[in-house]
């Protein structure tokens, strides 16, 4: 799955940083259109974390990961064959959907498959990711210093290239074992745990668990400092300081420098739900570092802005480590075990409507001027503790049957309304 992501990553850091330029140059359409074309589809992408979580409770992930992969790739391939606006459109929806319910996907394969080592599986995961994306967009710089139309489309096909030979290595996985579709006891062997028969009750809703719905809606909130670092900073820099503007892709480098080298060392401070509730602070402080840094990018001076400017690109690719450590725990120990696909769907929504929304946010803070962006750090220390709260008011109602718990495992919470009832593990 390392590999998987990586040669996925790499094939997509080709694609991003042309899709765009394709779009206007080689298929001819305007600058609003293509506007409307991402706006549209990174719409329809929303849908696609909540339905890929509910099949994945039901069928098996590894199956349904190739389905989204071999999606991706014929949508992008399509592409290829009109300049229609109307079919462009089409295809690229569907790529869109098919991408956000394969980032759910794989998430919830590392979580049932890593165990209670999921949180450092993930830093690593995530790590290499970056490598990959660092990689492709190397790559696809090159191939853009050309300019061609076959430039353009060789990207296009190196990232539909990546998506079927990770459908291949995704065959070479084994299926990791599904809570919502096997019922046993630890002690019971493994024949009998493939024969086990499904719970009689039906599973979890997270669309009727308030307290998960409501989690889901404070990740967005956090989730911002996306929007700040691929948007902001660079608007920031070319609308209202003196820096040179050479400074964005080099901020996009170093935030992709200290993921590669600060995620796995970080996440040991997050691998229990209570630690990882504990990551909320110091995420909230990196956060308003951030922020304060490009309130003083504008003070005068280029020096004091292109200092200022790397407090805050620092400061905030701090924040989104730590938050990805802290996220990533926490959506899955406040998952129960017999809808983990379900509510690890719901909680996609976040980073989709993050996504969507986010860089609107971004813009109007910048349109608004300098102070602003404390204004936006006073927001996100509301919503860190609005989230602690429920984070731990949720941890302390989990009551696990004894004699059930997995050694080293962080427990997943039941459902509000099953909050006194025992797991079945």
């Amino acid at each position: 799955m390392l590999w998987i992501a990586l040669i996925n990553k790499a094939g997509t850091g080709l694609w991003m940083g042309a899709a765009a330029l394709y779009f206007t140059l080689v298929t001819g359409l305007s600058v609003a259109e293509v506007g409307v074309l991402l706006g549209v589809s990174g719409a329809v992408g929303i849908a696609g974390a909540p339905l890929a979580g509910h099949l994945a409770d039901r069928f098996p992930v590894t199956r349904i990961i190739i389905g989204a992969q071999l999606q991706q790739a014929v949508a992008l391939l399509a592409l290829l064959t009109t300049d229609n606006f109307s079919l462009l459109l089409l295809y690229s929806a569907v790529n869109s959907l098919a991408d956000r319910g394969a980032n759910v996907l794989t998430k919830l394969y590392a979580a049932r498959i890593a165990g209670p080592d999921r949180t450092r599986y993930q830093a690593v995961q995530r790590t290499v990711s970056n490598a990959g994306w660092a990689l492709g967009g190397l790559a696809g710089a090159l191939a853009l210093a050309v300019g061609t139309t076959h430039a353009y489309q060789a990207l296009l096909l190196g990232n539909v290239v990546s998506f079927l030979v990770a459908a291949a290595l995704t065959l070479r996985c084994a299926e990791p074992p599904s809570p919502s579709r096997l019922v046993a006891d630890s002690t019971e062997s493994a024949s009998a745990v493939e024969s086990a028969p499904a719970p009689a009750t039906p599973p979890s809703n997270p669309w009727r668990d308030r307290t998960y719905l409501l989690f889901t809606v404070t990740e967005a909130a956090l989730f911002l400092d996306d929007a700040v670092l691929q948007v902001g900073i660079p608007l920031w820099i070319v609308h209202a300081t003196d820096a040179p503007h050479g400074l964005a892709p080099l901020f996009m480098v170093l935030n992709c420098v200290l993921v590669v080298c600060c995620q796995v060392p970080l996440s040991r401070f997050g691998s229990t739900p209570d630690k990882a509730r504990g990551l909320l602070v110091p995420l909230a402080a990196c956060f308003v570092v951030g922020c304060a840094a490009l309130t003083a990018s504008t003070l005068g001076g280029t020096w004091l802005a292109v200092a200022a400017l790397t407090v805050a690109a620092v400061a905030l690719t701090f924040a989104e480590i730590l938050h990805a450590i802290a996220s990533w725990e926490l959506s899955i120990a406040l998952a129960p075990d017999d809808a983990q696909g379900a509510y690890l769907g719901v909680h996609g929504l976040s980073s989709s409507a993050q996504r969507s929304g986010g860089p609107l946010l971004v813009t109007a803070v910048i349109a608004a001027g300098p102070l602003a962006w404390p204004a936006l750090g006073a927001g996100v220390i509301a919503t860190v503790a609005a989230q602690s709260r429920l984070v731990r008011k949720r941890l302390t109602r989990q009551s696990p049957a004894p004699g059930h718990a997995v050694a080293g495992a962080p427990a997943s919470a039941p459902t509000e309304r099953d909050a006194t009832k025992p797991r079945t593990t």
